[in-house]
């Protein structure tokens, strides 16, 4: 078994700011693996604050000689972004060497053409929010996120007001990236209720468990995203600490573990959503079978792409009508 090493780089088509910070550029690295003659492709986008740093990512790959005994030894589990690449180059060669899309492969039952996803809109004045999220109702969109945090409280609450009034049924949520004090969530959740938001998530540090979970049943749910991937699920689940878990294969180390994850969380009771952390098409693809392979998700955080300048290819899972296209071919993407 071979491994190939390609690094590259994406320009958003413009930054996105979050209260975690702007990002503008996402670099990483794809992987080619061989297994038993049959090729497959990965994708490592590390996101520092989420996964590994940009030299840790490459220097556990290239310590990488055989795909299998990195997934099954633990080596990379400090390197998520690293471990996605290996695991879904892997599970696309054995896909393809199955003869099957990459959803089926991973147990999906029977066909799916498209998964409902949501838009997300980023920090912004409160007409630029509304006209963005105006514009994901008439593209189809069921849901929109909104990310807030970066701006007074106050203002956002602005926004979210400007959005609902040009958006009256659309699903909405927020997504502070950690940036509000107990306080300051308690303060805005009734009014946030007002405003039918469904999904507020990480509103608070990503070690706040206890808070969390003081702030869940006040009419919106509170999702975990980082604190996921700080405390671990069985602390949250433990903690009784959200409502819906936020489940991010890049950050988790593969779509494997994200699989894993987002069944235990149902057979817990618990929510859970698949997003991506602004990876290129190969990655994108690979959550789409991901959620393809587990019905009945609330729209998912994959249309993505179009924040991307430029992509690793083109035309993969496409988003029209708020779903992205489920990729039917064999493994995770057509070869090129």
């Amino acid at each position: 078994m071979s491994v190939e090493i390609e690094p590259f780089s994406l320009p958003l088509s413009k930054p996105l700011e979050t209260a975690a910070g702007t990002i503008e550029t996402r670099r990483g690295f794809l992987v080619r693996v061989d297994i038993g003659g049959t090729p497959g492709l990965g994708e490592a986008t590390p996101l520092p604050g989420w996964t590994e740093s940009l030299t840790a990512c490459e220097d556990a790959l290239r310590a990488v000689d055989d795909p299998a005994s990195a997934l099954s030894d633990d080596r990379l589990a400090d390197t998520p972004a690293a471990r996605h690449a290996v695991s879904l180059a892997t599970l696309d060669a054995r896909a393809r060497a199955a003869g099957r899309p990459l959803y089926r492969y991973l147990g999906g039952d029977g066909r799916v053409e498209a998964v409902p996803v949501n838009a997300t809109v980023g920090d912004g004045e409160p007409e630029t929010t509304a006209d963005a999220v105006e514009r994901a109702v008439r593209e189809g969109y069921p849901a929109v996120k909104l990310k807030v945090g970066s701006r007074d409280p106050e203002a956002d609450l602005d926004r979210v007001a400007a959005a609902r009034s040009r958006a009256a049924d659309v699903e909405l949520r927020l997504d502070a990236n950690g940036a509000w004090s107990e306080a300051t969530a308690e303060r805005l959740l009734p009014t946030l209720a007002d405003y039918e938001v469904s999904v507020l998530e990480q509103p608070l540090s990503a070690g706040s468990l206890e808070a969390h979970a003081r702030l869940r049943g006040r009419g919106v749910d509170v999702a975990l995203d980082e604190g996921v991937l700080e405390r671990g699920f069985d602390a949250v689940l433990a903690a009784d600490a959200a409502d819906v878990l936020v489940c991010k294969p890049m950050a988790l180390g593969g779509i494997d573990v994200a699989r894993n994850v987002v069944r235990s969380a149902r057979i817990a009771g618990v929510d859970a959503v698949v997003t991506t952390t602004v990876d290129g098409a190969v990655a994108r693809a690979g959550a789409v079978h991901l959620v393809a392979s587990l019905p009945g998700l609330r729209p998912c955080g994959l249309a993505t792409g179009d924040l991307l300048g430029t992509d690793l290819r083109s035309g993969v899972a496409p988003v029209a009508d708020g779903a992205a296209a489920v990729p039917q071919g064999k493994g995770n993407i057509p070869p090129r």
